[in-house]
């Protein structure tokens, strides 16, 4: 939610069609021109008049200069108020201020004009700031306009334009944010097309008044979620963790059974003698023990798939209007390269330290996933755990704290039960750090493929690093690992100046 909004006038807040139109039909005929179709002159609503009298009819600069003046003399007392305010817009507005934000009108027309269209429909009571171009043509170009909104907007104070929206109709507004380094909101209810928004690569597009209002006023509604007490809100997240835990159990206990119940010789070869303290034990192979364990998130993450499959498609579609501006090549490369350097700069600075040796549990834990081959042991804690886990974690638990948190308290919150559920201290700290980039990709792409994928990519980096003789080679170095957290750094640190997330 950004605090500070610029309002476009024409097309956004009112349809000024017929006084605008009718009005250049009258500067037209001055120059004895006839244009009886008024729909072929809305291309004038929104870019400054000169250019438009240039552009469309090949004026002169002098001519144009006569135009806009014949075009002032019928718009100053009768076109101006040939005009509509778009249904909603005051209702928008009033909650809008409600809720605490700044607003301004950020218009091409001269601020004479619209100073009095806003106090005709009583709009002005929602502005603090009101700027326009002025009758001698100073501030025409919106990115001037934009400028002069800002600077009244902040007076004293630093410019945020990372809390700022301008919410336009024509790619001029686009453009206008753009060259200000600002966010812009495009809005095809007026007289920009789909096509003309996302040519100029308008951050966020909407259709509606209703949908501009609900775009703006995000994670400011009233939740049902919010109504729930805080012993609901924590059973009604944990019930699905809690049943994940007691399938996957009962699945992984119930396939062991059952192989020990099989036929003699087919049974017998998920199974080998081992010698515990003296005494002679019956225990599964490490392919059969990885296999069952397979089965066992297989069946936890089907038995709660229902509920995240419900909250992942809510997720995305209370965030559509977020991410409607495809991510370039290059955040996909750079949000690869912080998984990639994450992983492996967290794993040799815990080798390094001697964190992995002075933990019995882990080293249990490692025992048992390299116990089988090395495709078994990919297939399924490189490519199944992970797809389960992610259905849970960030499918479930992330999605729901996000429904009565902020993003970076569901974020760290949600890290933090994915590192308790591995239950020794390395996993615990490891699968904390990694929650933390894990969640935050899906919230920097809004799709729930990107933590997926950069889960299965961390699972298969590390336990190829701990397979492979990588681990114990001059790799495993601490000038490889300091490279490697500096680039994970510098990773974040380009994905946020691109898109600021938390």
């Amino acid at each position: 939610m950004k605090k500070y909004l610029l309002f476009d006038l024409d097309g956004t807040l009112t349809d000024p069609k017929v006084g605008i139109t009718t009005c250049v039909q009258y500067a037209l005929r001055s120059f004895g021109i006839e244009e009886p179709d008024l729909d072929k002159l809305e291309p004038f609503i929104g870019p400054p008049l000169r250019d438009s009298f240039m552009n469309f009819y090949g004026f002169t600069a002098e001519q144009a200069e006569e135009a806009v003046a014949k075009y002032r003399e019928r718009f100053q007392d009768t076109g101006i108020f040939e005009n509509e305010v778009y249904p909603g817009i005051p209702q928008m507005l009033r909650n809008l201020k409600n809720n605490g934000m700044h607003l301004a009108v950020a218009s091409s027309k001269p601020k004479v004009y619209v100073d009095r269209i806003l106090e005709h429909f009583h709009l002005d009571q929602f502005f603090d700031v009101v700027v326009g171009s002025e009758l001698d043509g100073k501030r025409e170009d919106k990115a001037e306009v934009v400028s002069e909104a800002l600077r009244l907007l902040f007076q004293d104070q630093p410019v945020k334009k990372e809390e700022v929206y301008m919410i336009g109709d024509r790619s001029f507004d686009v453009e206008g944010a753009k060259a200000l380094c600002m966010e812009s909101v495009g809005v095809t209810y007026g007289y920009g097309s789909m096509e003309e928004l996302k040519a100029a690569k308008a951050d966020y597009i909407v259709s509606s008044v209703k949908e501009l209002e609900k775009f703006l006023l995000r994670g400011t509604e009233e939740k049902k979620e919010e109504k729930l007490t805080m012993f609901q809100r924590i059973w009604t997240m944990l019930y699905s963790f809690l049943m994940f835990l007691l399938v996957r159990s009962v699945a992984m206990y119930g396939v062991s059974w059952m192989l020990s119940g099989l036929i003699p010789g087919i049974g017998e070869r998920f199974f080998v003698q081992v010698e515990v303290d003296g005494q002679i034990q019956t225990a599964l192979t490490g392919n059969a023990s990885t296999v069952i364990a397979a089965i066992g998130f297989i069946a936890g993450a089907a038995a709660v798939f229902s509920t995240a499959k419900l909250l992942i498609q809510k997720t995305k579609e209370e965030s559509r209007l977020a991410y409607i501006t495809p991510e370039p090549v290059k955040s996909y490369v750079l949000m690869g390269g912080l998984g990639v350097t994450s992983v492996v700069g967290l794993n040799l600075l815990f080798e390094l330290t001697g964190v992995i040796n002075k933990s019995a549990s882990y080293q249990a834990v490692v025992e048992d996933q390299y116990a089988a081959s090395f495709l078994v042991g990919i297939l399924c804690y490189g490519l199944i755990t992970p797809v389960a886990e992610e259905i849970l974690f960030r499918g479930i638990i992330y999605n729901y704290m996000k429904r009565f948190l902020n993003v970076k308290t569901a974020l760290i919150f949600s890290a933090a039960i994915f590192g308790l559920y591995h239950l020794n201290t390395v996993q615990m700290l490891y699968a904390f750090i990694m929650g933390c980039f894990i969640a935050y990709a899906y919230e920097y792409f809004g799709s729930f493929i990107a933590p997926v994928c950069m889960h299965i990519a961390a699972n298969v980096i590390a336990y190829c690093l701990s397979y492979t003789a990588l681990a114990v080679t001059g790799f495993v170095s601490w000038p490889v690992c300091i490279v490697c957290l500096v680039l994970c750094i510098i990773s974040m640190s380009l994905l946020e100046r691109h898109k600021r997330v938390l």
